[in-house]
């Protein structure tokens, strides 16, 4: 369902992806996951068609996102890390705008809605303001509409990050729910190495920008001799702190430069 091969994307001298290849199977859970600044969110942009890459090839469900842009993002939906709601809108008004962008057909839009907030729990409140929602509700949304328009891939950037244990796990069982009836294909990255340990199938693991492990859960922790992923992420990739900021901050530099030498 999605293929990489050599991927590499640069800004101006920096080399945030470093000639990556994976493969992720139809109805797999697959957990893309490392440190701060690793490469990761680089990567889910080329990936749903927000960065061009500077080289290498990327197939989502057999097309080229690079060159069949409109195309490839009806095959998916995505979850980013930061919030995408409009709050002064009801639940549902969320959804159907939504189903509208994404050409849901009208027939069957409403019963789709319906399912996906009954399924996260949300129908009773279908017709609140979003800004009246708490955190773990608006997540919970905003999954359910990354649903909606029946994706062939999720991806899903931090999708729990903050949210308290309960919430998490009810999140992830409506998402393996979904995962298995519907068979879509789960992308997802996560900071909780518990939570990739339970839901992913299988794992890849970047660091600087290049992938320094793939495999199951199981296999991970025995390539290590580690007792959990946890102790196998941190001895694959150090326990020495990222600066997120810092990296960033180097990135724009080398961008700002990278756009001042073409003017």
């Amino acid at each position: 369902m999605i293929r990489v091969q050599n991927l590499v994307k640069k800004f101006g001298e920096f080399n945030a992806v470093k000639d990556i290849s994976f493969e992720v199977q139809k109805g797999e859970i697959f957990a893309f996951l490392g440190p701060n600044g690793a490469g990761k969110t680089t990567t889910i942009k080329m990936l749903t068609t927000l960065l061009t890459p500077t080289s290498g090839k990327i197939e989502l469900d057999g097309l080229d996102p690079t060159h069949h842009r409109n195309e490839a993002r009806q095959r998916f939906g995505i979850v980013f890390q930061d919030p995408s709601l409009d709050g002064e809108q009801t639940a549902y008004e969320n959804m159907e705008l939504h189903a509208v962008l994404y050409k849901v057909p009208r027939k069957l839009r409403a019963e789709r809605i319906q399912r996906l907030l009954s399924l996260f729990e949300l129908w009773d409140r279908k017709d609140d303001l979003v800004k009246t929602y708490s955190g773990g509700m608006k997540r919970r949304l905003e999954i359910a509409r990354g649903f909606l328009h029946t994706p062939k891939i999720l991806f899903l950037d931090e999708p729990t990050l903050g949210l308290d244990p309960q919430t998490r796990n009810q999140l992830w069982t409506h998402v393996k729910h979904l995962n298995e009836t519907e068979q879509v294909t789960v992308f997802l990255t996560t900071h909780y190495m518990d939570e990739a340990d339970r839901v992913a199938q299988r794992i890849a693991i970047i660091d600087h920008g290049g992938i320094v492990a793939q495999g199951t859960p199981q296999e991970l922790k025995q390539q290590t001799n580690s007792d959990s992923l946890e102790q196998a992420f941190l001895a694959l990739t150090g326990s020495t702190i990222r600066d997120e900021a810092a990296t960033s901050t180097d990135q724009m530099r080398q961008v700002a430069k990278m756009w001042g030498n073409r003017r």
